[in-house]
Formats: structure tokens, C-alpha cells, sequence
């Protein structure tokens, strides 16, 4: 009985000073949690890291903002069920099994600029504005 006692002991001490000299390879952390109101089917992040796109089982992609904030929607179909950005950072394409497809979308952010302090030609009212980018000095 008591080398049965000693030698667990010893194998419990062996295993407390393998593992006290054993490294992790990899250090994580988790950034941020994005909490969906649908489950999540697919997951692509955009090259630049600036969109995550959230394909849902409603057929839909959500854009998120890497601080997990919700930028869009986009209504895709429930056919759809993967996604991955595509050859250009302007590309989602939309893989379904079910019709053999892959649609390719071609995403356009648009981006709001403050024109309010900028020099202008025409009534301040006008229902349009065409900005133009003549000095990039």
C-alpha cells in the first residue's frame, strides 16, 4: 500500500515539473463578441479588416464595424450559405449548394464628406452636392 502511495507521489510530482517547464506556442485574448439576433452561418473579414460580414440563416448579411458595432444589412436569399470575400476588396461572393451558384456582389461604401466650412458654387440649399478633389497636396 505504501508503494502504491509512493509511486503516485512520484508521478504526480513528475507531472507538476513537466508541466511548470511547458511553454504555450500561442497567447489569446478575445477582442470583442458580436452578438447577433440570428444564428451565424458563415464569417468573411474583409483583407483590410475594416468589415465582417455575418451571413445569417435568414438570408442575410450583416456588416459589422471591427468594434462590433452593426454598419448594414444586406438581404442575400436563404439559398445562400457560405460567403467569402472575394479577388477584390469590393467583392462578397455568395456560394449556394442548393442552386449551384456563386452570385458575386460587388459592395459600395458609401462615405459621407462635411462639405459645411468648403467654398461652393449655386443655391446652399440645392438637394444635391458634387464634390470635387482638384488639390491632393
Amino acid at each position: 500500500m505504501k508503494l502504491r502511495k509512493a509511486i503516485c507521489l512520484s508521478a504526480v510530482l513528475i507531472v507538476a515539473v513537466f508541466a511548470v517547464n511547458s511553454h504555450a506556442l500561442v497567447e489569446w485574448d478575445i477582442r470583442e463578441i458580436l452578438k447577433t439576433d440570428e444564428p451565424p452561418v458563415d464569417v468573411a473579414v474583409s483583407a483590410d479588416g475594416k468589415e465582417i460580414f455575418v451571413l445569417t440563416e435568414t438570408g442575410e448579411v450583416l456588416i459589422y464595424a471591427p468594434d462590433g458595432k452593426l454598419q448594414d444589412k444586406i438581404g442575400v436569399g436563404k439559398h445562400i450559405d457560405q460567403i467569402e470575400i472575394g479577388p477584390q476588396e469590393d467583392m462578397l461572393l455568395l456560394k449556394s449548394r442548393s442552386n449551384q451558384t456563386i452570385d458575386i456582389l460587388v459592395i459600395d461604401f458609401i462615405q459621407k464628406i462635411d462639405t459645411s466650412n468648403s467654398p461652393f458654387k449655386g443655391p446652399a440649399d440645392a438637394p444635391v452636392v458634387i464634390a470635387i478633389f482638384s488639390d491632393f497636396q
